[in-house]
């Protein structure tokens, strides 16, 4: 499953497609395999960029043809798209990709490295806890979008926490109250126990709730316990 989210690297922006569930490839595909493509600055939503995305997959698609190579995510930063593969062995690697990409007109570039303990992708493709918290919020805030939320209005959202023990939760409670969350029930599940649910009212845009969890997210770890999520009501113009 390709996820995409954002991170800032060196005060750059970085955007990053990652394939996660990568887990069966690990022993097999030592080599790590990198290929960079500029594609002229080509404006998003062009035909050129559809062109381009097009390339990129037939790209993969030759990879790993016959187990050659699995794909494991892009990064683009600063004009360049950067390709990753892991593959068995470090032949024809370059040789697919350059047939491929000579006549597009784009400038590139490639390597291969040895990297057996996936370490490039586990520290800069594989998202971290916080990160995917940012890719579930932006499935709920896509969902929110499709249904016509009005996403700058004020609601009451619920977040939900869990800890090993019931000090952590209690100790953690007592300082979420402090920074503006509201006590809403406890919850417990068959793999935690010691659950809760908070309540805060905020905007649900991408900007706010990303602040929020990140708030609620240090407090969480203090106490060594675990985001579980948000949810909220639908909120439109006319209710």
């Amino acid at each position: 499953m390709r996820e995409i989210f954002s991170r800032v690297e060196d005060s750059v922006l970085v955007n990053i497609e990652v394939e996660v569930d990568m887990e069966d490839y690990r022993d097999n595909y030592p080599w790590l395999y990198s290929l960079f493509v500029k594609p002229n600055n080509i404006k998003e939503n062009s035909l050129g960029f559809e062109q381009f995305l097009e390339l990129k997959e037939s790209i993969i698609i030759s990879l790993e043809h016959q187990d050659m190579a699995k794909y494991v995510g892009t990064r683009v930063c600063e004009g360049w798209h950067e390709f990753y593969f892991y593959a068995k062995d470090s032949k024809n690697l370059e040789a697919v990709s350059a047939v491929m990409l000579k006549e597009s007109g784009y400038k590139y570039e490639s390597n291969v490295v040895k990297d057996a303990k996936w370490g490039f992708y586990d520290k800069n493709l594989f998202p971290s806890e916080l990160e995917f918290h940012d890719i579930q919020s932006h499935k709920i805030i896509f969902l929110l979008q499709e249904e016509g939320d009005e996403l700058s209005i004020s609601r009451d959202v619920e977040h939900y926490v869990s800890f090993d023990t019931a000090t952590q939760k209690e100790r953690f409670v007592n300082n979420a109250l402090s920074c503006g969350f509201e006590f809403k029930d406890d919850v417990s599940s068959e793999e935690f126990e010691h659950g809760v649910a908070l309540v805060k009212e905020h905007p649900v845009s991408e900007e706010e709730v990303k602040k929020v969890v990140e708030e609620l997210y240090g407090l969480i770890k203090t106490e060594h316990g675990y985001y579980e999520g948000w949810s909220t009501v639908l909120v439109q113009k006319d209710d």
